[in-house]
């Protein structure tokens, strides 16, 4: 009886191998329908990388570009040259060969990095929303407030927190079993995927991601919101015209790039996907790993002037 329950033990622990690389489909379809994605996707890597090269340039060879708003912008360009690299260039790769191979350890790194990546945006899109709310509703104090040294200690408490916070979930889910099979119908390692593919119980992975939605999505959601209340209301108290325009214009494409993230999050994670199919929830991933880095400068460059001035002056000073 004893060497009969052993040798069910050992079978058992064989049929419990651990995985040690994971398959990514990544967009299945013809070699043709490949070879164009693969274009359209480098040219977007391509333009996105040069995009966030250009404004964080920009902002630090011009004067008129070193205040705090610009800072944070260049912040929000480091991170989003961060994002994309972590997830396009193996994409890329996924699209030439049909599929890809990547370690465990490599498919760990790259969730890691990512989330790290969305909490860090979150917390310097809600700086940035502070920052706006104190230049229009306490504008005698924002210089002393907003002073070099408090930016830094900001833009620090953003990139610390996004990549602590997240650390530890992801340390979790590192130690969940993965016994097969070791197919990620996805272009990259992302949460849910993984939850779906291990073979062991992910209720604690889960529960530390619903711990974490107040810290990463409410609390960040509510002080923007509360921030534009605010502007809004100082905004339309503001007799002149002139001053009420320059406000709006500088608010609009914070606001702009803050809506697009916050709903391409929402609708992937918090939205139920019961019923989505695989395909449309790759296409709404690409939204905020792919095209959102890519117009966050677009929008910050087409509707700002001051940039647009910046740009003008160093392609003069090039060219002639």
């Amino acid at each position: 009886m004893s060497d009969h329950l052993h040798q069910q033990e050992v079978t058992d622990e064989n049929n419990k191998t651990s995985v040690t690389e994971f398959i990514l489909l990544g967009f299945q379809g013809t070699q043709n329908v490949r070879i164009i994605l693969f274009i359209l996707f480098l040219v977007i890597y391509c333009l996105t990388i040069c995009g966030n090269l250009l404004i964080i340039t920009l902002v630090s060879y011009n004067k008129n570009l070193h205040s705090p708003m610009y800072f944070f912008i260049t912040q929000l360009s480091m991170n989003d040259i961060l994002l994309t690299t972590d997830v396009v260039p193996n994409m890329l790769y996924i699209l030439l060969n049909d599929k890809g191979h990547i370690s465990f350890i490599g498919c760990i790194t790259q969730l890691y990095v990512f989330c790290a990546s969305e909490v860090s945006e979150s917390f310097l899109l809600t700086v940035m929303s502070y920052d706006r709310y104190l230049a229009i509703c306490n504008p005698l104090r924002y210089a002393s407030i907003m002073n070099s040294a408090y930016c830094l200690k900001l833009a620090l408490f953003s990139w610390m927190l996004g990549f602590s916070i997240i650390l530890s979930d992801t340390l979790t889910t590192s130690m969940l079993q993965f016994c097969g099979p070791n197919i990620i119908d996805h272009f990259f390692c992302d949460l849910v995927p993984l939850l779906e593919i291990s073979c062991s119980d992910t209720s604690i992975v889960q529960l530390e991601v619903y711990v974490l939605t107040t810290p990463v999505i409410i609390i960040p959601c509510t002080i923007i919101v509360a921030s534009y209340v605010n502007i809004l209301i100082t905004i339309l108290r503001t007799p002149s015209n002139t001053v009420r325009q320059k406000a709006f214009s500088t608010c609009s494409s914070h606001l702009t790039v803050v809506s697009i993230f916050l709903w391409t999050i929402f609708g992937v994670y918090v939205l139920p996907t019961k019923g989505q199919s695989l395909n449309m929830s790759k296409i709404v991933s690409l939204l905020y790993t792919v095209m959102t880095p890519m117009i966050n400068p677009i929008i910050y460059s087409l509707r700002n002037k001051d940039i647009k001035e910046a740009l003008h002056k160093t392609v003069h000073k090039k060219i002639f």
